[in-house]
């Protein structure tokens, strides 16, 4: 049985982490990540907030292979 992706909508590590380092596509991928699994706060903290969420995003996506952290 395959492990469940906490990445970008089920897509691979590799493809993720090349969305996650372009700011464009971090930030509202994260948005939509965000909103898909119901946390709306986050989401909006995420809008506001988008040049810390970016780093952590990122951070996340390299070094744990998923963006679990502020989810």
């Amino acid at each position: 049985m395959a492990k469940k992706s906490r990445d970008y909508f089920g897509l691979s590590w590799i493809i993720s982490l090349i969305l996650a380092i372009f700011p464009p596509t971090n930030i509202i991928l994260g948005i939509c990540t965000r909103i898909a699994r119901k946390n709306l706060l986050m989401a909006l903290l995420n809008l506001l907030l988008f040049f810390i969420f970016y780093f952590v995003d990122l951070f996340s996506m390299i070094m744990h292979k998923s963006i679990k952290w502020l989810i």
